[in-house]
């Protein structure tokens, strides 16, 4: 059974049933809640610059949490605690990076690096820049080695939305590389497994901004998705890939036009069960006991993308779905207008 056919009569033919709505802001709010009672864990290490520091444990993490949070904060309404608590881990980020003099330090290290590139556009993005920073990667931005770096094409694609949100001219025209791509290729969707999903998720969120500029997404793509989405969704649900599920939700969030209702609803509440008493949402497999005894199962690293995904797609469809229920106002969710 699809996950559109689980929703019913009613939203298969475009229609609501009210699902989604009915859990998403408990989810939101948990998941957010989760990170914000984490930050121990997105703590940089004073050897952070050290060649023997692992990136993935350290510097990746905190430049997700400021990513995702931005969005979090796009997509919520002012003044309320969920847009209140995304933009204080925001500033929490930012303080880590020594608002932006480590990440100085690391770009002279790495000149050739992209990411330390990406992590400031996550900032740049939000209004929370660094002269220094700006002025040597203006620098390196120009040279023959930044422009033909050899990379996978969908990190091309963040790239450029990098450059994009600092403010620079792309290195190059976003539409070739988007065609590169397993999604813009148009790929069999028999031949969607997770590198290919994870893949696609983020062309999707480099082409539309992180899913706050859907009208960026081209025409057949958008139609390629609204097809394939629910039986991914479906398959993702029923193998317990809960990262990949929430990540496809968002990309569900960022279509344009109406949202796929029939989707969310069927969605939601299953990716609701994954979530623990403390809103902390496993990468993968079966769920933990998340009783009394042990309000959190899940080790920091095992779960700290998952719940950051969670809480970014659920404040996207959030919002995308007030705005398409004129019977539901954006306050009584908490989702941006």
């Amino acid at each position: 059974m699809t996950a559109a056919a689980a929703a019913g009569p009613d939203a298969q033919h475009g229609g609501t049933t009210g699902a989604a709505l009915s859990v998403l802001p408990r989810v939101l709010r948990q998941a957010l809640g989760w990170a914000d009672a984490h930050r121990s864990g997105f703590v940089l290490p004073q050897d952070v610059l050290e060649p023997h520091t692992q990136v993935n444990a350290t510097l990746k993490p905190l430049g997700e949490l400021a990513q995702l949070c931005t969005t979090i904060r796009r997509s919520t309404v002012p003044g309320t605690p969920e847009h209140g608590t995304a933009g204080d881990l925001v500033t929490f980020a930012w303080e880590q990076l020594h608002t932006g003099d480590l990440l100085l330090e690391l770009l002279h290290g790495e000149p050739f690096a992209a990411y330390p590139y990406e992590i400031y556009a996550a900032f740049a993005g939000y209004g929370l820049r660094h002269e220094g920073f700006e002025r040597l990667a203006g620098t390196l931005s120009a040279t023959r080695g930044w422009a033909h770096t050899e990379q996978h094409a969908n990190r091309e694609l963040g790239l450029i939305n990098s450059e994009r949100r600092v403010g620079t001219a792309p290195h190059t025209d976003p539409g070739p590389v988007l065609a590169r791509t397993w999604l813009g290729g148009l790929s069999e969707p028999w031949m969607f497994e997770g590198p290919s999903g994870y893949a696609l998720t983020h062309t999707v969120f480099h082409i539309t901004d992180w899913c706050c500029v859907p009208e960026r997404m081209p025409a057949g793509i958008d139609a390629y998705l609204r097809a394939w989405l629910p039986p991914w969704v479906d398959g993702c649900l029923e193998s317990e890939q809960w990262d990949l599920t929430g990540e496809l939700l968002a990309v569900a969030a960022a279509l344009p036009g109406p949202p796929p209702s029939a989707l969310l609803d069927a969605a939601w509440p299953a990716l609701a069960t994954a979530q623990a008493a403390s809103g902390a949402v496993p990468e993968t497999g079966p769920l933990a006991d998340s009783g009394n005894e042990n309000p959190d199962p899940y080790p920091f690293l095992a779960c700290y993308h998952s719940t950051l995904v969670t809480a970014f797609a659920a404040a996207l469809c959030l919002k995308r779905l007030t705005a398409h229920r004129p019977d539901v106002t954006a306050a009584e969710t908490g989702a941006a207008a």
